[in-house]
């Protein structure tokens, strides 16, 4: 006779229910697109206020536009045929060229020099670099109207001094021609440029290790050879950084050539920058101020784009 073993009740079967393991095809997608989920809010960001605006240009230059800003449609890109044949563009692109060179080449020169005169110790040197930052925290509208009060023919500090040091016996007129202006406004471009340059080659130069000085020293290198041998090809990335951003910073200033001149006279010392506002602003041409824009943008995207790969290939060549 067989004897079964009675089934246990249900509400006493203990059903041990296996932990459920996360999917690791989930995790690996996530880990995928969390970079992105991250970056997103800055992608979203310069899509309105960099990639639109840029768009909006473009399409501006190559439309008929009424004055109140109205879209006529495709022009056959007459703005900018009308632009490059005004007699007054080529002036005001040699301007831009005069400007944007002068500035940055004799700007990087003073600043790197200065640069390595306060990477040196010395008693004050807290004070003297922060004295150096002055012209770069002012705004360039003070500076500008700072300059052109010393220039002043009638009260002008400049003058001023020069009579009380029995230098000159009666008051110059510093600013007679456009050229003379223009002179000046290039003077206050590299002075308020120069800090920029300056404490961007310093933290270069603090990067390198005093070894290499101290080994080059032991061979019996001199100052120079130490400067071109070591200094300058290990401040090159640098020097790379504050010239492109001082390109497009000087080749799009606006504050200092409209605070002193508004490009006058007859646009004489204009740059496309304050050439482009009077056509938007002044005589209601937006079309072919967008023109100028686009134009500017080219000439600028070209100019450093030629600069980073030069310097890049450059580099990889020396190491």
């Amino acid at each position: 006779m067989s004897t079964k073993t009675p089934a246990a009740p249900a509400d006493r079967q203990v059903q041990t229910a296996s932990p459920r393991l996360p999917n690791p095809g989930s995790r690996k997608f996530f880990r995928t697109i969390e970079p992105y989920i991250w970056i997103a809010p800055s992608i979203i960001l310069m899509a309105i206020f960099i990639v639109t605006p840029i768009f909006k240009v473009f399409q501006l230059s190559m439309n008929k536009v009424t004055r109140a800003g109205k879209l006529k449609g495709f022009n056959n890109f007459e703005n900018f045929t009308t632009v490059i044949k005004d007699p007054s563009f080529a002036l005001v692109l040699k301007n831009t060229i005069l400007w944007t060179v002068a500035v940055v080449v004799l700007s990087t020169l003073l600043g790197f020099i200065l640069a390595l005169f306060l990477n040196n110790e010395f008693k004050g040197r807290k004070v003297a670099r922060a004295i150096v930052v002055f012209p770069w925290a002012t705004t360039l509208v003070i500076q500008a109207s700072a300059w052109k009060f010393i220039v002043n023919t009638d009260y002008g500090t400049l003058n001023t001094l020069l009579m009380r040091m029995g230098i000159i016996s009666a008051p110059m007129n510093w600013t007679s021609t456009p050229a003379a202006w223009f002179g000046w406004e290039i003077a206050c471009g590299i002075f308020v440029t120069i800090p920029f340059v300056c404490f961007c080659v310093l933290s270069g130069l603090q990067s390198i290790d005093a070894s290499y000085y101290e080994a080059a020293t032991v061979d019996g290198a001199g100052y120079f050879q130490k400067l071109f041998k070591i200094t300058l090809p290990l401040v090159k990335s640098s020097l790379t950084v504050s010239t492109v951003l001082n390109i497009i910073y000087v080749f799009n200033s606006f504050p200092i050539i409209w605070t002193m001149t508004k490009g006058d006279p007859a646009n004489r010392t204009d740059t496309l920058v304050t050439y482009l506002y009077k056509l938007a602003f002044y005589n209601g041409k937006q079309g072919e101020a967008s023109a100028v824009s686009v134009i500017g943008f080219i000439i600028l995207l070209m100019c450093a784009s030629v600069y980073m790969i030069y310097t890049l290939r450059k580099g990889d060549e020396d190491l």
